[in-house]
């Protein structure tokens, strides 16, 4: 399993870092971007996103592992 992978806010941009980086990985204009680029990284890696609001909280985030808690209700 991978790092996980935070957007989170840069200045005035997104930016995606792995859990426990100081440099990002990727630098955006806007946060769907840093989604999209974090998803496909996490994905590759089978690691989850967290997802910042601009006051620098996770405000929501997705599993692409093997997620040891998963969800019980069926879609």
């Amino acid at each position: 399993m991978g790092k996980n992978q935070h957007v989170v806010p840069h200045g005035k941009d997104w930016a995606v870092k792995g859990a426990g980086n100081s440099k990002a990985t990727k630098v955006t204009k806007t946060q769907g971007e840093a989604i999209k680029k974090a998803t496909e990284i996490a994905k590759n890696q089978k690691s989850d996103t967290k997802i910042h609001g601009k006051d620098g909280k996770i405000r929501a985030g997705n599993s692409y592992g093997s997620d040891p808690c998963p969800p019980k209700d069926k879609k």
